[in-house]
C-alpha cells in the first residue's frame, strides 16, 4: 500500500510554493502534482526536489489557468488517481497597477489569473475532497486584498474576491473533515517581488514565509498572515477613517 501524502501544487514554479514543498519532504516522501503554465520550469523545480527526496514521485502537468472546462477535467483526472491530502494554489502575478489602468486587456488578465483562477481549482478540487471526506485546502492571497490602495488597487482586488471566496466555502466546509486555509503574505522576496526588492522594499525571507503556511495547513487553521506582523498592520489600515486613509501614499 501506497503510504505517500499526495500534494498538488497549483502554480508550482512559485516560490513560496516550492520552499513549502521543500519543508514536506523534509519529513516525509510524497507524491507530487505540479500544475504550472510552463514544464520546463516546473522540470527544474522537480529535478531539485528529487535530488532533495529521492523517494517522492512527481507528476508535471502543464495546464489551462482560466478556462474551466480545462480545469475541471484536469482535476477530475488527478482525483481518481487517489485521494489528495494536500492542495496548495499558489499561483498568481502582481501587474503594475498603472498598466491596468491604461490597458484593460491587462486589468482583465490581473482579475483571472490573480482571483478568478484560484477559485475555480479550489471549487474543483473540494467537490472531490467532499466526496472522500479528506483533504486540507489551501489558498494563497494577499495583504493588498484587505483594503483597496490606490498603488494596486486592482491586484488588490483580485485577492479580495480570493479572501470573500474562501470564507464562504469555509462556512459551507464547516462541520466536515475538509480544512480550507487562506494565507495572507506580506511583501516576500520572490522573484515576483524583484521589482519592489529594487526600489529598497523590506521583503520577508521567503523561508520564514513557507514555514509559518506550512504550519497553518498542518494545524487546519483557517487564516493566517505571514509574517504574522502584518495581521495587526493590515487591521490598523482596514480601520483607519478616510480622511486619514486618502492622505496616505500607499
Amino acid at each position: 500500500m501506497n503510504s505517500k501524502k499526495r500534494i498538488v501544487i497549483v502554480g508550482a514554479s512559485s516560490a513560496m510554493a516550492e520552499h513549502c514543498v521543500r519543508i514536506w519532504l523534509q519529513t516525509q516522501a510524497a507524491h507530487l502534482t505540479l500544475i504550472g503554465r510552463n514544464a520546463a520550469r516546473m522540470q527544474r523545480v522537480a529535478d531539485d526536489l528529487k535530488v532533495r527526496s529521492p523517494e517522492s514521485d512527481f507528476d508535471i502537468v502543464e495546464a489551462d489557468f482560466i478556462d474551466p472546462t480545462a480545469i475541471q477535467s484536469l482535476v477530475d483526472g488527478i482525483a481518481i488517481k487517489g485521494t489528495v491530502d494536500i492542495v496548495l494554489i499558489a499561483h498568481g502575478s502582481l501587474p503594475e497597477q498603472a498598466d491596468c489602468q491604461n490597458d484593460l486587456s491587462a486589468c482583465k488578465e490581473a482579475l483571472e489569473i490573480n482571483g478568478i483562477s484560484p477559485v475555480l481549482y479550489a471549487e474543483a478540487f473540494v467537490k472531490h475532497m467532499l466526496q472522500a471526506q479528506h483533504g486540507n485546502i489551501a489558498v494563497i492571497g494577499s495583504v493588498a486584498g484587505d483594503r483597496g490602495r490606490k498603488s494596486n488597487y486592482v491586484y488588490g482586488a483580485a485577492k479580495g474576491l480570493v479572501t470573500r471566496y474562501v470564507q464562504g466555502l469555509q462556512h459551507r466546509l464547516a462541520g466536515t473533515a475538509v480544512k480550507v486555509t487562506l494565507i495572507k503574505p506580506g511583501p516576500t522576496d520572490t522573484p515576483m517581488t524583484s521589482r519592489l526588492k529594487s526600489q529598497g522594499a523590506k521583503l520577508a525571507p521567503v523561508e520564514d514565509v513557507a514555514r509559518q503556511i506550512v504550519k497553518a495547513i498542518e494545524s487546519g487553521k483557517p487564516l493566517v498572515y505571514a509574517p504574522g506582523k502584518w495581521m495587526l498592520i493590515m487591521m490598523i489600515i482596514r480601520h483607519l477613517p478616510r480622511f486619514i486613509f486618502n492622505k496616505m501614499d500607499i
